[in-house]
């Protein structure tokens, strides 16, 4: 077994490859769940926690719904079993530590493995950790050493952009994610926010009138960020299928030939925890 690859849940990565790319499912990266609480029950993010358990409890008690990083304990218990089944080293790779203790969870877990477990920081969430993640997998599957898995996730994170539109602030104020100003800016004359991640935390980006004028806008910055490079696209949302398919469907004909691989995926529970239901989110990955 080649170099493992570690991530955590709020990758949201799509299915592993089938046919003839299944080579890739060798070095898969390993998912780590981080904990959800609804109205007081925890639960495993995407094990026992769907997207659609948050979104009915969010739409009662805003105060419903919490998360928590894994524990040091469950990343020790992953790099075991990855080691035991014969990896040679591991990268693990994870959100923004501005946003999540799930950096210092997994740090301080591969301090037990003597400079074999590589954890770095991804600065980002969704598939702004998970093309990073894939970047990983794809150097390991073709053989490279540690250093050079964690060189090709570095690599993979400076070229990833990450974009999305909330119908409200409230939730990320409430989990501290976003400061009570920038939280205030979403509720003046009605302004909807499209927000960023930049240097791991989210900030408010631009500033709309409107839901329609958002998804438009999130559509504009996706195009600037890929340039004239070739790129992959994944569309995250959060009880909104019809704004997914519409960015996606705006992202394929901005971009045309430059539009590589393409994933329309639900946000899972803790990003839409933080988010609140009507999420939108593009994140761009450029091509090396």
């Amino acid at each position: 077994m080649p170099v493992a690859v570690a991530t955590d849940s709020t990758a949201y990565l799509p299915d592993p490859p089938t046919g003839p790319a299944a080579v890739a499912a060798d070095v898969w990266p390993t998912v780590v769940p981080l904990t959800v609480v609804l109205n007081g029950v925890p639960g495993l993010e995407g094990i026992e926690v769907s997207p659609a358990d948050v979104s009915r409890a969010m739409t009662g008690r805003r105060d419903a719904v919490s998360t928590s990083r894994p524990s040091p304990e469950q990343f020790v218990a992953a790099y075991r079993r990855l080691f035991e089944r014969g990896a040679t080293g591991i990268v693990s790779v994870h959100l923004s530590a501005e946003l999540s203790g799930t950096v210092e969870a997994a740090t301080l877990a591969a301090a037990e493995f003597d400079n074999r477990v590589t954890v770095i920081d991804s600065r980002s969430t969704g598939m702004g950790l998970g093309f990073p993640a894939l970047a990983a997998a794809r150097a390991a599957a073709g053989g490279a050493d540690l250093a050079e898995v964690a060189q090709a996730t570095r690599d993979a994170i400076d070229r990833t952009f990450t974009f999305f539109y909330v119908d409200t602030l409230e939730f990320l104020r409430r989990g501290g994610r976003i400061n009570a100003a920038e939280a205030l800016l979403g509720t003046a004359l009605s302004v909807k926010p499209i927000l960023h991640v930049r240097d791991g935390r989210i900030a408010v980006r631009d500033k709309v009138r409107t839901a329609s004028r958002g998804l438009a806008r999130l559509v504009d910055l996706a195009v600037a960020a890929a340039d004239e490079s070739a790129v992959d696209v994944a569309v995250h949302h959060l009880a909104a299928p019809e704004r997914a398919e519409a960015l996606a469907g705006a992202l394929a004909v901005r971009l045309g030939d430059r539009l590589h691989d393409r994933h329309i995926t639900e946000a899972g529970a803790v990003v839409g925890a933080h988010a609140g239901p009507g999420l939108a989110c593009v994140v761009v990955h450029r091509r090396g």
